[in-house]
């Protein structure tokens, strides 16, 4: 969209936020006690991580806060998991879901979730000296191959989807798997794109295979919402347009994306 557009695009949301708003349970919650409660695994690298001083750090973390400063609130983070995240989401343990989550459509018949970001694909993260074993799925998918998964997303979906024949196992703490790949404690983690390019950037044990042409076509990430208040989801997507017209997001993509 034409910079013109999309500016008068964001006066006319305005306009509607003005309007409408507090209307709705949830949005009058969250400007009554001026906090946002933000879900997170916080173990997704370079999106979002728990620190050792116990805070989060990442693509994601940068984004919501702004968000969170565009609504005069302050963030309240609450620690959830892969396999619970839209569980707790659709719970009311939260009011927004981060941390390098995919768009999917299972996902988005169940809540709402902001524009895509990120577009990345499904890959490998191996050890540097293996690398060159992996040249397709049928290289991975190997009964000598000890793939390590994290429960609960895609990229556990994918596995259990395409790697059949390989040794499977499951790590609950999806940060630490790219050290037990390292440590040679298993052969293979099946993560996205810029995971990969983290983890193999941060230890010169590890390569990112297929970067270039991924395992999967091209998908996005996004912020999960839930659907119980229309006026919180107008006002939500109208604070991501504004990072979008201030350069939040590029900035964010710089620092951490690239």
């Amino acid at each position: 969209m034409k910079p013109i557009l999309r500016i008068c695009a964001g006066l006319a949301a305005a306009f509607a936020v003005a309007a409408t708003a507090q209307a709705g349970p949830r949005l009058d919650r969250i400007m009554e006690s001026k906090v946002i409660r933000v879900g997170t695994p916080g173990d997704y690298r370079p999106f979002a991580i728990k620190t050792e001083q116990g805070g989060y750090e990442g693509h994601d973390i940068d984004v919501i806060e702004s968000i969170a400063s565009q609504l005069g609130v302050k963030v309240e983070y609450v620690q959830s998991s892969w396999p619970d995240l839209l569980d707790d989401l659709t719970a009311d343990k939260f009011d927004v879901a981060v941390g390098g989550i995919t768009r999917t459509a299972a996902r988005i018949a169940k809540v709402e979730m902001l524009p895509g970001y990120a577009p990345f694909g499904k890959v490998a993260l191996v050890r540097k000296d293996e690398a060159s074993k992996y040249n397709s799925v049928d290289d991975l998918n190997q009964s000598a191959v000890h793939v390590i998964k994290n429960p609960g997303g895609t990229n556990e979906m994918f596995v259990l989807e395409n790697l059949k024949q390989a040794q499977v196992s499951t790590h609950e703490k999806n940060a630490e798997i790219p050290a037990l790949i390292a440590e040679g404690k298993g052969d293979v983690m099946i993560t996205e794109t810029y995971e990969a390019l983290h983890y193999s950037k941060a230890d010169p044990r590890l390569a990112a295979r297929f970067i270039d042409e991924p395992l999967t076509p091209k998908s996005y990430l996004g912020f999960m919402l839930p659907v119980d208040d229309a006026d919180y989801l107008r006002v939500m997507q109208f604070s991501w347009d504004l990072a979008d017209e201030r350069d939040v997001l590029d900035a964010a993509e710089d620092r951490w994306l690239n």
